[in-house]
């Protein structure tokens, strides 16, 4: 099981985090805040192991004990990651995918990371289908598919990453900005995903899950930042255990600028478990259809308005895998600080095919 360092906190942190615990305890909800949080930093937030359900039932390796190429135009990146043998692909520099709204298609057994803060897929995206399985895509900024004048793109399907029905993928340390449709898409009856320390920015249709009548997928979602992105953050249909923890979703202040829909959403019969996020001037934070549960401790409200739902059992997330919670009140620091493309991931990975 994989385990998370809590991090220690001087003086009054320790008191607020000791009242948040117990709030959690009592299971008295989320919290009103009207003070700017503070947070510690000093955690290692940058391992290669993931965590939560991505972790389970075998694990997720990507591309281990594959060949470690570097690609720095489309050709290539097409070409490793469609590849049916193991690879490791450090993308670096801007890749700018023609035709506008190209996929690349990512077959089983990849890892796809960024090279410190320079690896970027400008106007594309990365698409798995059915049966993939085995995949990371690490540490990469995904932008600008979105077609001006089009917000609702009903006539594109131009996502930053979309998966079908695949199992064991992680998402880590990416940032997705303007995109057309989706940021990221988890579709149908995708399983083992675990989505952490993202930056989702500047959308409309942000994170989807599901699209199905079934209920399988299992999905872990920590640490990323949701700032004015409109809608699905993430919307989640039909899942059977979705666990969202240290999330921070905040947006613009201004009440005549209608940037915020909907924060996060459980949907059809999911299960979904909140913890210790923060949400800012969010209009619905977290909301529950009648067949769905939604279970909500820890979280502090800042701005807040509309529908804060709570009702069932929904699940017990250690009843599958271990984690540590950072305090509420530590999550916009430590967002703003470790979420996203960072310099110290894909920088020391090298290998005998390296450089293409």
């Amino acid at each position: 099981m994989t385990h998370f360092r809590s991090e220690r906190l001087p003086g009054a942190g320790r008191a607020l985090a000791a009242v948040m615990g117990l709030v959690a305890a009592l299971g008295l909800g989320a919290v009103e805040a009207d003070a700017a949080p503070t947070a510690p930093v000093t955690a290692d937030r940058f391992t290669d192991r993931p965590h939560g359900f991505a972790s389970l039932a075998g694990g997720t390796t990507g591309g281990a004990g594959g060949k470690v190429v570097t690609v720095t135009d489309q050709a290539s990146l097409a070409q490793y990651a469609a590849a049916p043998e193991p690879y490791v692909i450090r993308v670096q520099g801007t890749i700018t995918a023609q035709p506008f709204g190209a996929s690349i298609e990512v077959a089983p057994d990849k890892t796809i990371v960024g090279v410190g803060t320079s690896g970027e897929l400008v106007q594309g995206e990365f698409h798995l289908s059915p049966g993939t399985h085995n995949v990371i895509i690490r540490n990469l900024t995904i932008r600008d598919s979105a077609i001006e004048g089009n917000w609702d793109c009903k006539d594109t399907d131009f996502d930053g990453i979309q998966m079908d029905t695949v199992h064991h993928v992680w998402v880590d340390h990416n940032r997705f900005s303007n995109i057309c449709d989706g940021q990221l898409d988890v579709r149908k009856n995708s399983e083992y995903v675990t989505v952490s320390y993202n930056r989702f920015e500047n959308n409309n249709k942000t994170f989807g899950l599901g699209w199905t009548t079934d209920v399988r997928t299992q999905i872990t979602i920590d640490h990323n930042l949701f700032a004015n992105t409109k809608q699905r953050n993430p919307s989640v249909d039909n899942a059977a255990y979705a666990h969202l923890y240290n999330n921070h979703l905040t947006a613009q202040a201004d009440p005549g600028d209608p940037v915020w829909t909907y924060g996060n959403w459980s949907r059809g019969r999911t299960r979904m478990v909140i913890e210790n996020s923060y949400y800012e001037n969010v209009q619905h934070p977290y909301q529950a259809d009648g067949t769905a549960e939604l279970v909500q401790r820890g979280s502090i409200l800042k701005g807040t308005t509309g529908r804060h739902d709570e009702w069932g059992a929904a699940f017990d997330p250690r009843a599958f895998y271990d984690y540590r919670l950072d305090p509420a009140s530590a999550v916009p620091a430590l967002v703003k600080r470790f979420a996203g493309p960072q310099k110290q991931i894909g920088t020391g990975l090298h290998g005998p095919a390296d450089h293409h």
